[in-house]
């Protein structure tokens, strides 16, 4: 920004004439940008970049807390709701990396999306696939949670881990290939295009897949999970919700709330005002984005809040990974004490 500014303070500056609704130029330009024609303005500036750069440098390591818990506990429970909440955060370990750092940080404030349109589209069919993969496994765990409140009988005949680790392969593995059509996604910030029947279709598609078919499926399972719930507290004791009860609901309720915004403005973007000439648009767009991307970091004060077994666990995981550290550092004639290894969890524990 300081080299910009010496090779420019010599040179006659023009001030473009600004619209009323301040998205850019006079309206003698027809909205085309002369000097940067790809790019829309950006009136947050540097703050989706700080922003994006905490959320990866703090959710990042979290989530791979998270992720060791979580194995932890899957491996020795055995319990197929830890099994869908490992899948679900390494999903959310993927979302990041690939759409925090690679698409918005390295794409978008590194390289300035001066990146080839091949290497954009490609990127976008892991981007989407990521997505799809993350919110879909909640589906799954949505359903588990279903199943085994509604139906107790059925579901303590048919699960198991091996069908559980087959049915997230399967989504998996349909979260990359819905994420392929993909790869003609429309550019929102540089296309200045109308968009075509594809780029509806892909636009529909997107919201169907990411917030209307999984909201849909959270409310009827969350609603028949609660009835359930209504009806045993009649005929007998007032029911204790437990705790993977808990963290479904919590899990649902914030990717319903966090996502909303980029549906609706991908749909107002879509049928009412585009990116690229209206700068509230563009800032909404922003705002939404990193609200969505916000559903990838907060499951893990989500679990410490609802449940001491994870608590416990992660406690153990920073214990197990700081002993060999305080090891290494002692004197070599120095003889460690033996330490006492943490309890393993009861049997029947439940998260």
């Amino acid at each position: 920004m300081r080299l910009a500014g010496q090779e420019t303070a010599g040179q006659l500056q023009v001030t473009p004439t600004v619209t009323p609704n301040g998205s850019g130029l006079s309206q003698e330009f027809e909205g085309h940008w002369p000097e940067i024609p790809e790019r829309s303005p950006c009136v947050a500036g540097v703050i989706p970049v700080i922003y994006y750069s905490v959320l990866l440098g703090l959710g990042l390591p979290v989530n791979l807390l998270t992720t060791v818990a979580l194995a932890r506990l899957a491996a020795r429970t055995r319990k197929p709701s830890y099994y869908y909440l490992l899948a679900l955060t390494a999903s959310d370990v993927i979302t990041q990396v690939v759409i925090v750092f690679v698409g918005f940080l390295l794409q978008g404030a590194v390289l300035a999306r001066k990146v080839p349109q091949a290497v954009v589209r490609a990127a976008n069919i892991l981007e989407f696939a990521a997505n799809h993969a993350s919110i879909w496994i909640a589906v799954l765990l949505t359903v588990d949670r279903y199943s085994a409140l509604c139906h107790p009988l059925h579901h303590r005949a048919t699960s198991s881990p091996g069908r559980t680790r087959r049915a997230i392969a399967a989504v998996l593995g349909a979260a990359l290939l819905t994420g392929i059509p993909f790869y003609w996604w429309m550019d929102v910030w540089r296309d200045e295009d109308p968009p075509s029947t594809l780029d509806k279709v892909l636009k529909w598609a997107h919201c169907l897949i990411v917030y209307f078919i999984p909201c849909g499926v959270f409310l009827v399972a969350n609603s028949a999970i609660v009835c359930q719930l209504q009806r045993r507290g009649q005929s007998g004791p007032r029911p204790r919700v437990g705790k993977s009860t808990a963290i479904l609901l919590g899990v649902t309720t914030l990717f319903a709330l966090l996502w909303a915004p980029r549906i609706f403005v991908m749909l107002y973007h879509l049928y009412v005002a585009p990116v690229y000439r209206d700068w509230r648009v563009h800032l909404a767009l922003d705002v939404a984005n990193m609200a969505a991307m916000l559903n990838t970091a907060v499951n893990f004060g989500l679990y410490s809040f609802v449940s001491k077994t994870f608590r416990a666990t992660v406690q153990e995981v920073i214990h197990d990974t700081h002993l060999p550290c305080t090891l290494g550092s002692q004197p070599a004639g120095m003889v460690a004490e033996p330490v006492l290894k943490p309890a393993g969890l009861p049997k029947g524990a439940e998260l």
